[in-house]
């Protein structure tokens, strides 16, 4: 697991030149699902696992405040309620 090469991934997205480095942050500004997330960063080079994922999450959890942890999990509940029925 590396959150390193994750940032790099990130960093090297934000400060891409030219044509690809605009495809990339158009990639990264629309809703991926992390297959994709993972695909785009192997084709640039960075070997991503799903654990960087989860782990970048929990580290930038840990930097939220209880109010806004409470907030995001209130917003992610009306998402959720929205798929069940009745």
């Amino acid at each position: 697991m590396s959150l390193d090469l994750l940032d790099a991934f990130l960093a090297h997205a934000r400060t891409a030149e030219g044509a690809d480095g605009e495809a990339l942050r158009r990639h990264l500004a629309s809703p991926l699902d992390l297959e994709a997330f993972l695909a785009l960063a192997h084709r640039h080079g960075y070997a991503l696992a799903e654990a960087d994922v989860l782990a970048a999450q929990a580290r930038e959890d840990g930097r939220r405040s209880d109010v806004e942890l409470q907030r995001r999990a209130g917003e992610e509940a009306r998402r959720l309620r929205s798929f069940i029925p009745g």
